[in-house]
């Protein structure tokens, strides 16, 4: 069984205002909670596909840029 993540996301947060929406993206990267990740990923989603070209290509070339090596860890293979 699946559960759809990105209407479970915009249905919580269709209502918040701007500085709830900050708050909400502030708290969930400074808390850096794995269960988080998904709804910033459905938040991402939103912004890339109401962005023009020059602006997505702006964001790769940011997260391209400034990707923190020293924390990338491989993934751990169940036992």
């Amino acid at each position: 069984m699946s559960f759809p993540i990105r209407g479970a996301v915009i249905h919580n947060i269709q209502d918040m205002s701007q500085d709830e929406l900050r708050n909400m993206v502030t708290d969930s990267i400074e808390r850096g909670e794995e269960k988080l990740l998904p709804g910033l990923g459905v938040l991402f989603e939103v912004i890339w596909e109401n962005s023009a070209k020059n602006e997505q290509d702006h964001m790769i070339q940011t997260l391209h840029g400034n990707m923190p090596k020293e924390k990338a860890q491989p993934p751990v293979s169940p036992s």
